[in-house]
């Protein structure tokens, strides 16, 4: 039988041990309050009654009286900012937030791909969770991207030697493809539905073959790490996309292609196990794409970075496209729940003129983008690349405009040549 709330006896929230815990409430860590409001504040349903239970607590003298474990125990409920900030507040904060175990938390809960032993491993190999995190979380930032004069940039094979264009080989030999691994996570609606590490770079074994000088090239679909990642990546309904009817409609609306764009994330991390150094090379939302591309069923969304390529190519930066193409598989017209197939993610560099960067300098790029300027501000990481397709489109336009001017030249030469023919021959 169940007893009258009347009868009900209630246990006390917080026993005499505890009762220093609202001291926080008048303290200079206010920002702790809520977490201990829901940690430790109880609510009772009793015969379709809610009652909150009260308490009635005494401040206390000193932060030395308080538990660390009670700190930890709040602190691993925490994400990778509010921790951050949290250890920047005092000595204590900062010392229980050097705990491993919080900042590994911290790294599955927002990277799944880390909750693999193996990754876990080659983390604490480069320097542990701690310090993943403050390599990861923030973006690539690339401000110094020059206004490039295009009769400056056209003559740079000239001015660069075969072996100055093509990397300083001394150099890479002392970077191998096997030291670079990928650990790649993406999301739909804050649901993980694809999860990737790729050891190495494939086909890139030996120095005279042919990755160092064809165009860097990386698909995680085509190379799987392991048997299990083999399987098809898929999205349906029952992940949030939107039912459509038929690609006609979709046309028309672009609901699907809309839904993608704002829902789909993707983080892409680079680490070189050699130099101990990691970087996220995604921008996290995507940047644009095409819908419909090659066919009315395909959707391509790109995400990326733009990379410091000083001293390793005449355009001083270049981009780093990370593709992402889906291909809608059944619609709601064809008695199905709509469903799209991932057909491809990859990366891939390229230079200002839209040309792929070969594998050797694209290593070179790699490495130095794992010590390069990060920020946490997304709108630094926007301000970046969208600078960088401005002065790339405006290259391209004095590109046509002196090509166009060439070809003018070219059809006024021909034109005078036949009049001059004509005129001696008659």
């Amino acid at each position: 039988m169940t007893p009258h709330p009347r009868n009900f006896q209630e246990k006390p929230l917080i026993s005499s041990s505890d009762q220093h815990f609202p001291s926080l409430y008048s303290s200079s860590l206010s920002w702790l309050c809520p977490i201990l409001l829901l940690t430790h504040l109880h609510v009772f349903r009793i015969h379709g009654y809610e009652r909150s239970l009260a308490m009635s607590v005494a401040p206390v003298k000193s932060m030395a009286s308080l538990s660390s474990d009670i700190f930890y125990d709040i602190f691993r409920r925490l994400d990778g900012p509010t921790l951050a900030s949290a250890a920047c507040t005092c000595a204590a904060f900062c010392s229980i937030s050097k705990e491993e175990r919080l900042w590994e938390n911290v790294c599955s809960s927002m990277w799944p791909s880390t909750n693999r032993e193996d990754v876990k491993n080659l983390i604490t190999s480069i320097g542990g969770f701690r310090k993943f995190y403050a390599d990861c979380f923030p973006f690539i930032v690339n401000k110094e991207v020059t206004e490039y004069q295009w009769n400056d940039y056209l003559d740079y094979p000239e001015e660069w030697n075969e072996a100055e264009y093509y990397g300083d080989i001394d150099e890479l030999e002392s970077i191998s493809p096997s030291d670079f691994i990928s650990i790649v996570d993406m999301r739909y609606k804050d649901k993980t539905i694809c999860s990737k590490v790729l050891w190495g770079i494939p086909n890139a074994n030996g120095y005279n073959g042919w990755f160092y000088n064809c165009p860097f090239r990386v698909d995680l679909l085509i190379h799987p790490a392991r048997e299990d990642d083999s399987e098809e990546i898929v999205l349906s309904v029952s992940d949030g996309l939107p039912p459509i009817a038929s690609m006609e409609k979709e046309r028309k609306d672009g609901k699907l292609w809309r839904e993608l764009c704002d829902g789909l994330r993707l983080s892409w991390i680079v680490v070189n196990r050699k130099i101990k150094q990691a970087a996220n090379v995604a921008s996290w939302c995507p940047l644009g794409g095409q819908r419909h591309w090659p066919t009315d069923k395909d959707f391509v969304i790109r995400f990326g970075s733009v990379l410091p390529a000083k001293d390793i190519l005449p355009c001083q930066v270049v981009e780093c496209n990370l593709i992402m193409k889906f291909r809608v598989v059944h619609t709601e017209g064809e008695g199905a729940e709509t469903t799209l197939k991932l057909t491809e993610l990859s990366m891939q560099l390229e230079d200002m003129e839209g040309a792929h960067v070969n594998g050797r300098n694209s290593l070179l790029i790699l490495k130095e983008a794992l010590s390069c300027r990060r920020s946490k501000n997304y709108s630094e990481v926007l301000e970046s690349c969208h600078l960088y397709s401005k002065v790339q489109s405006e290259l391209k336009e004095v590109k046509m405009r002196n090509e166009s001017r060439l070809d003018r030249l070219c059809i006024l030469s021909g034109i005078t040549a036949f009049i001059t023919f004509c005129y001696y021959i008659l």
